[in-house]
């Protein structure tokens, strides 16, 4: 087998399987030999910036001289970007060996009547079993979907639970109230294992909160007041703490989102909870400020950014976070099941732009550029152009960005595609 049919395998497990609960994934898992038994894992869930969180949290264990795994979703070109070890994407033959010895196990899982494990179940598995291979100190573990029912809340003693912002996401699944949202992702939380989480809005701060209180853990807020933005220049952020731990460092990050010190600071009091003294501030401090975290407000070419924001909340934090120095395009994309129309209009209403271009992304659940470009219509009175093919939408959006800057959002998708175009005309 190659890789590329292990890949078209994983990607076709959705057609012959259904939802597994937590009981299924922990006998998945007795299947491989129990990879986790002897991890130390840092579980993160949340709306926007679960992903940001994490990838600064590996950042750091590796800055602190540990080995560390990191499990992540979902992937913008590649689906080996999901399974990282010690700050490096799983090879193709690391892939595919692991896959193999996956498959296998579950083969005999189907042939004693077990249900095939889910997309993200079979994902999930693999990158458990490749950093049990690799022996990694530390895990940093993404949520797929939630909290409480998704796969990575198979864990049972983790070091801590980290839960980003939140915002109405998912809300078919997850709940039509930020409470309910909330209550999914608190379902991480365990007996005893500190919590840190974002200060989002009262209503989810409550329910984090009661949740922590009723399990016994510890339970840090991460606030506004937390952090000082001390400006963005030459397409970094700086900050600094207001905690005495930290000094009167100052720290950079390579990206220009004003929401990016809060994920940062969540990571970095994680790690103070771990290593306290024994922390190196210059050392982190230069490793996020090397650090390029893909598809959360990055400069893919001169000028031309992308930005994974899918929902309403994120939306609302890139457009905090967009210059105000230079005249602006948008390049926007969706899929059906997200609230499009809400993040357009934000979009049109808060967003000086001198033109929209809406184009499709490869999924079956794609918004049609023909309505894109209606609920556009419906908010704005510039142009709104519309192109079947983002080949297309590019060069003419390229060629017409003379003196302005060039954003493209609404889809983790849509970033994933433009980066895997600019590759391959690299």
């Amino acid at each position: 087998m190659t890789y590329k049919e292990a890949e078209a395998y994983i990607l076709g497990i959705p057609k012959f399987t259904s939802k597994n609960g937590l009981e299924h994934t922990r006998l998945f898992l007795s299947y491989l030999g129990e990879p986790l038994s002897r991890s130390r894992v840092i579980h993160v869930a949340g709306t926007n910036g679960k992903g940001s969180v994490c990838a600064y949290l590996n950042t750091l264990l590796l800055a602190q001289g540990k080995t560390a795994g990191l499990f992540i979703s979902p992937h913008l070109i590649k689906m080996n970007e999901r399974i990282q070890i010690n700050g490096r994407q799983v090879t193709d033959e690391e892939f595919l060996d692991v896959f193999l010895f996956v498959k296998a196990k579950v083969d005999e899982m189907q042939k004693r009547g077990l249900p095939h494990p889910t997309f993200f179940e079979f994902l999930f598995g693999m990158a458990m079993e490749a950093f049990h291979r690799a022996g990694v100190e530390y895990i940093v573990l993404e949520t797929g979907l939630g909290g409480r029912f998704d796969a990575t809340n198979t864990i049972e003693n983790p070091l801590a639970a980290v839960i980003t912002s939140i915002g109405l996401d998912h809300t078919a699944i997850l709940g039509d109230t930020v409470e309910k949202i909330a209550f999914e992702k608190a379902g991480i939380i365990k007996p005893g294992v500190p919590v840190f989480f974002a200060d989002t809005q009262e209503e989810s701060n409550r329910v984090i909160e009661r949740t922590a209180k009723e399990l016994g853990a510890s339970c840090k807020k991460i606030g506004k007041d937390a952090y000082e933005i001390l400006g963005i220049k030459d397409k970094y952020i700086a900050f600094s703490c207001a905690n005495a731990y930290y000094g009167d460092t100052t720290w950079t990050l390579r990206n220009i989102g004003i929401y990016q010190p809060e994920n940062a600071l969540l990571a970095l009091e994680v790690m103070r909870m771990l290593f306290g003294d024994k922390g190196c501030l210059s050392t982190w401090r230069d490793a996020l400020a090397r650090f390029c975290w893909e598809g959360r407000m990055e400069e893919v070419l001169p000028e031309v950014y992308v930005d994974g924001a899918h929902n309403i909340s994120a939306v609302e934090g890139f457009v905090q976070s967009v210059p105000g120095d230079k005249r602006n395009i948008i390049v926007f994309s969706a899929v059906q099941d997200k609230d499009y129309e809400k993040m357009i209009a934000f979009l049109c209403r808060n967003l000086e732009t001198d033109f929209y271009m809406v184009t499709p992304i490869k999924d079956k659940r794609a918004v049609s550029v023909q309505s894109l470009q209606r609920v556009f219509q419906k908010y704005t009175e510039k142009p709104v152009f519309a192109r079947e093919s983002l080949g297309e939408a590019l060069t003419f959006v390229l060629e017409r960005r003379e003196g302005r800057r060039v954003f493209c959002l609404g889809s983790l998708y849509l970033t994933g595609m433009i980066k895997s175009l600019i590759k391959e005309a690299v």
